[in-house]
């Protein structure tokens, strides 16, 4: 099919159905945004700066990577521990993670009627409406802050999570 002929069955559909009109439109919309991003330049995702903040500062990678066989339980306990300080300062640090409810774990509490799934999991016999009595299990996490390292190196190094170390004799 031609273009010219595609574009006006294209507006025809526009004038006539508005769910059609939203999707082209966001179609262009992206298309807009994706010439934006190439002018900038790829952007390294949040995830992967996380990541190498977590290797750099406490070596994760290292640690989560290495073949564990052939490593006595005392040798693996040691490790972690090292590794478990340092990422936990990380955490902290971004984060400040907290608890989401401060009850005690095993306290009975009570789930409100217009809960969110992101905010309670619910197990068991779970039936009719809410609100649910239940017993804590696990009191979840809550952010107080997010502050995620801004990354500002060069694009063709942007999935790097950790340099090669090289000495040089």
């Amino acid at each position: 099919m031609n273009k010219f002929v595609l574009g006006l069955r294209t507006w025809w559909r526009v004038v006539r159905d508005s769910h059609f009109a939203d999707q082209v439109n966001q179609l262009h919309v992206g298309a807009a945004s994706l010439k934006e991003q190439r002018k900038a330049g790829p952007k390294r995702s949040e995830a992967l700066t996380l990541l190498e903040t977590l290797q750099r500062e406490g070596r994760f990678l290292d640690f989560v990577m290495e073949p564990l066989e052939g490593y006595s339980d005392a040798q693996i306990g040691a490790a972690a521990r090292d590794v478990h300080r340092e990422c936990a300062k990380t955490i902290h640090r971004l984060f400040d993670p907290g608890p989401l409810l401060t009850e005690g774990e095993s306290s009975e509490v009570e789930v409100p009627a217009d809960f969110s799934p992101a905010q309670y999991r619910l197990t068991g016999n779970v039936s009719g409406q809410a609100p649910y009595r239940g017993v804590l299990r696990h009191h979840g996490w809550i952010a107080a802050k997010c502050e995620v390292p801004v990354w500002n190196g060069k694009p063709a190094v942007s999935e790097v999570l950790a340099p090669a170390e090289i000495e040089v004799a």
